[in-house]
């Protein structure tokens, strides 16, 4: 059975912050293409946008316009990718000005534009190499615009650990260039190079819930450790303890983003896209260096 939710056009601001909640969403869902302000929502709902943006945010753990980016990337992700739709229609069609606000959009949310994202790396050359670690050999992937891959592998599985990675991006044109990766390898393995006033440049390419907590893992300090549910708790999504535990182990960054900080329910070691071993290689590698 299909049940159809008629959003009424004036609603009284005495309902419950989950009725405000999810008049909001119907709004956002339903009207994507108008691109509707929070002042124009708060008004349809006779709260005041301030009020609006607290309740919202606190409920669903992003703003009103945050939400309404999220719909329009969907939507933008559906046209581009299944229908093969040009970029200015594609705007058009979602409620955007042009192909730069959809540029924009992308860009905020995937650390790409729309174009490389809907070929899934057509156009968008990685140079990589392998050079020694404390962890054994690390496979470095970096574009113009800073890392964008960190793995590892054990001796003779240097082939197979490239080809894992480079399935993330198969359209992507791949050069083994040591030369262009042996600068970072070289940084990011010394800690005595590790300084803020010379950042190292990570480009993070996945969903817009993978870099929020991939971002997410950067704010855990050297030595120390958390668990899914608490990343969960950070980014606003308390009961997304296995989603959260999925965007980890698709963190193409490894050792940079660390999510070998990230531990299970209670504390216990969970899988690695590396193995255990090397896990615990690193943890206390850096308990060393805390």
């Amino acid at each position: 059975m299909n049940v159809v939710t008629t959003i009424p056009t004036d609603i009284t601001p005495d309902g419950t912050d989950y009725d405000t909640v999810r008049h909001v969403i119907e709004m956002l869902t339903e009207d994507y293409r108008d691109q509707p302000s929070l002042e124009t929502i708060a008004r349809r709902l006779r709260q005041s946008p301030t009020q609006l943006q607290k309740v919202f945010t606190r409920w669903a753990g992003l703003s009103p316009k945050a939400f309404l980016q999220a719909v329009t990337l969907d939507h933008a992700k559906r046209l581009l990718r299944q229908e093969e739709m040009p970029l200015l229609e594609t705007s058009i069609e979602v409620g955007l000005s042009g192909p730069g606000r959809l540029h924009d959009l992308f860009v905020t949310h995937e650390a790409m534009s729309p174009g490389e994202w809907r070929a899934r790396g057509a156009g968008l050359t990685i140079r990589y190499g392998f050079h020694p670690s404390p962890f054994g050999t690390a496979l470095v992937m970096v574009t113009d615009r800073g890392l964008a891959g960190l793995a590892f592998a054990d001796a003779g599985e240097e082939r197979a650990s490239f080809k894992d990675m480079a399935r993330r991006w198969p359209n992507a044109v791949y050069f083994e260039d040591s030369a262009a990766t042996a600068r970072y390898a070289a940084r990011i393995f010394n800690p005595e190079r590790w300084c803020a006033d010379e950042p190292l440049n990570i480009v993070l390419i996945g969903s817009d819930f993978q870099i929020r907590v991939w971002q997410a893992l950067l704010n855990i300090p050297l030595g120390k450790a958390t668990t899914y549910s608490k990343i969960a708790g950070e980014i606003g999504q308390p009961t997304a303890s296995r989603a959260v535990g999925a965007a980890v182990g698709r963190n193409p960054i490894s050792f940079v983003v660390p999510c070998h900080r990230a531990l299970g329910k209670g504390g216990e070691l969970t899988g690695y896209h590396w193995g255990l071993t090397r896990k615990r290689a690193i943890l206390g590698w850096e308990a060393g260096k805390a």
